[in-house]
């Protein structure tokens, strides 16, 4: 397998990427309509920086399993 299949395979549309984007979006969505709240954005925008590392690092572990070193 190739680099860029193996890059596309991680940051192609999968089951990880497209549920924390979903996850992102929600949140985001009921942060800036549902409570438009200074510290509700607060929280939101941490609840996004943790599932953004939660993806980096798994994402990072399937890269690590496909590597051919």
């Amino acid at each position: 397998m190739d680099g860029e299949s193996r890059t596309v395979r991680i940051l192609g549309p999968n089951r990880r990427n497209l549920a924390a984007l979903a996850a992102v979006g929600t949140v985001l969505v009921g942060a800036y309509t549902l409570v438009s709240h200074p510290v509700v954005r607060y929280g939101a925008w941490l609840v996004v920086f943790t599932v953004w590392m939660l993806w980096f690092v798994l994402a990072a572990v399937q890269w690590l399993s496909m590597a051919d070193f």
